[in-house]
């Protein structure tokens, strides 16, 4: 497994993905928002209808040979989705499309890792001690699965699922050789971060990176701190991080990555001389946001998506009489840019605005010579720009520079896209020609892949957050 990361848009070559799991058609109403839901979801649509698309368009592009010729086999109803489950011994297995809980049931074979990691489980979830020694008698599989669903061989709940597993961006980033782990803030995640820790350190496909996992660790007097004094606690996800170039890294400081640990990753990475700037983007600590990957992705050298609200555009209306009341809404939305630099660590450069920011990345680290063009959530009408932020439309994953999957329902965001010169394709249509051989992906250019969202926008993240790469090809600057 290689680790090579220094852009958000050099050709994807690797992934850590994780597939919905049983856990999320356990998510109930009445918790949904603990466990960062908006809503209950249904599993069987995200499964068939929504996310084995994502898997498939991932398989075509990243890692052919495992899907080619093969698209109307692995959906055939005898093969009862056999091809996406990780526990089964049809499961695709791509070292390039890598499933999480592959990977867990993987390092769960060796006996000393089980023993700890099931003590860890019991511990953080509170597990009686015959609960802890049964679960030691479990097959690799079978615990991995119980880790992540909560739920035992025998179907009974035993703790919390973990639904957000699925939003691999936040386990972790991969910085250049680099993987930085998360701090998650909300209790919800933490089995996640415990299960992320063990699979890094000890899965075969990192040895050669051991030594190069940075963690974040809390001050030495982290708990002696009051509950509102959220941001002197070091918290992080990875939504909150990109590498926009070789020498530059943005940092985000939202309702899930703490002030602390923005100083502390930027000082990490100054010490360890793996970045020469880091930009913090201080966003406002609001559930629409919850991280800067949720108001604007990258989405060619010089073209980004972005929210509207932090634009130096005007957001246009179609009610007039309640301009004057919207405007006053978004004066409180604000944005605080500093840029700090390894050389000159205490001056720092502050940008008015996101664009002025993005415009600086595109033209002086990745030296574009014309124009920078900024496609806006909802064409930059509201309501439809907050709609649709909301439903993921800034939150795109770029397959390669100028091809990204994004969600059909965003459909003022889909057409500003076409405004802008992109083909707009639907993913059934797109891989029934790949599959034909009429079209391939070394050829695609420019183009949006509408992917199916009903359920999975409910979930509240879009292919970003559910993606966390691994290697990209580094970008000719």
């Amino acid at each position: 497994m290689q680790l090579s990361i220094n852009s958000e848009i050099g050709t994807l070559k690797s992934l850590l993905v994780h597939s919905p799991d049983s856990g999320l058609g356990k998510v109930v109403p009445s918790k949904a928002q603990d466990w960062l839901f908006e809503d209950i979801v249904h599993l069987d649509t995200i499964r068939k209808n929504e996310y084995d698309y994502y898997t498939k368009i991932l398989l075509y592009f990243l890692d052919p040979e495992k899907i080619k010729g093969r698209l109307n086999e692995i959906d055939e109803p005898s093969a009862r989705r056999s091809f996406y489950k990780p526990d089964h011994i049809d499961f695709h297995r791509s070292n390039k499309v890598v499933e999480l809980q592959w990977l867990l049931a993987e390092i769960l074979e060796d006996p000393a890792i089980r023993s700890k990691l099931v003590a860890s489980v019991c511990a953080i979830e509170s597990c009686t001690y015959l609960t802890q020694t049964a679960l030691l008698q479990y097959i690799p599989t079978e615990l991995a699965k119980t880790f992540i669903s909560g739920t035992s061989k025998n179907a009974e709940l035993l703790f919390a699922p973990i639904p957000n597993f699925i939003f691999t961006r936040d386990i972790g980033i991969t910085i250049k050789d680099h993987v930085l782990l998360n701090k998650p803030a909300k209790k919800a995640r933490t089995r996640e971060a415990l299960l992320a820790k063990y699979i890094f350190f000890n899965h075969p496909f990192f040895k050669d990176y051991r030594n190069n996992i940075i963690e974040l660790s809390d001050s030495n007097h982290h708990f002696l701190l009051p509950k509102e004094d959220d941001d002197r606690k070091i918290t992080l996800e990875g939504g909150d991080i990109m590498v926009v170039s070789h020498n530059h890294i943005l940092i985000g400081v939202s309702e899930r990555t703490s002030s602390e640990a923005a100083v502390k990753i930027t000082n990490t990475l100054f010490e360890k001389g793996l970045m020469d700037k880091a930009t913090i983007v201080k966003i406002p600590k609001k559930r629409d946001y919850m991280h800067i990957d949720t108001v604007f992705t990258q989405v060619k050298r010089d073209v980004w998506v972005m929210l509207g609200n932090f634009s130096r555009k005007a957001v246009k209306y179609e009610d007039q009489n309640s301009v004057e009341r919207l405007l006053e809404i978004k004066k409180e939305e604000k944005i605080k840019i500093l840029q700090f630099h390894r050389k000159s660590p205490d001056n720092p450069i502050s940008f008015e605005s996101l664009e002025d920011l993005l415009i600086d990345i595109s033209k002086n680290d990745l030296h574009c010579e014309h124009e920078v063009k900024f496609i806006f959530s909802g064409n930059n009408e509201f309501p439809y720009s907050v709609r649709e932020q909301w439903t993921d439309s800034c939150n795109l994953l770029a397959l390669k520079e100028g091809v990204v999957l994004g969600y059909d329902r965003n459909d003022k965001t889909i057409e500003a896209f076409k405004n802008a010169g992109f083909t707009i394709i639907g993913v059934k249509e797109l891989l029934a020609a790949l599959e034909a051989g009429t079209m391939h992906v070394d050829k695609l250019t420019d183009t949006f892949i509408l992917m199916p969202s009903a359920e999975l926008s409910r979930a509240r993240g879009g292919f970003h957050c559910m993606s966390m790469p691994l290697w990209r090809d580094t970008i000719t600057q």
